[in-house]
């Protein structure tokens, strides 16, 4: 007989990474040998673009692993699109990724309101897509060689 509990529990929570972590490390020879490489060190990524008076005009959130930049946020302020900032952030990010971090791969999720077309113009393919996430909307997953 087990009790199952829906509340948020911090230590339990460190306790399921802890465990999937180890297990995973011993159920894959290639996750193994990764976790004592230096690209299988989890690294934050961020690029800020500020405008003339030091405001937030548009960022780039990411991270590398495993010879693998992801990106999870990139913003540009409404007064900036058009003019390629947001070209410039996501071009830095795959830069310090390739030259300063081994990275040979990028990835990302957008909707389909957001920039898919965007990330295609800069040479990322989808490689998945899940309808209705959330209703209405259509999530994407894109992936792009990076050095090439």
């Amino acid at each position: 007989m087990f009790r199952l509990e829906t509340e948020v529990d911090r230590e339990r929570r460190r306790l399921l990474n802890r465990r999937l972590h180890e297990d995973n490390t011993a159920g894959s020879p290639e996750i193994r040998a990764l976790r004592t490489a230096p690209a299988g060190r989890e690294l934050p990524l961020e690029v800020w673009a500020l405008d003339g008076h030091g405001q937030l005009a548009g960022g780039l959130t990411g991270r590398t692993w495993a010879h693998w930049l992801h990106v999870d946020l990139l913003w540009v302020d409404a007064l900036h699109r058009g003019c390629g900032l947001g070209s410039q952030l996501l071009a830095e990010a795959e830069r310090v990724a390739v030259t300063d971090r081994d990275c040979t791969r990028s990835r990302l999720e957008t909707w389909d309101f957001q920039a898919p077309a965007f990330y295609r113009k800069r040479g990322y393919e989808v490689t998945g897509r899940v309808e209705n996430y959330p209703p209405g909307v259509t999530e994407f997953t894109l992936a792009k060689q990076l050095g090439r």
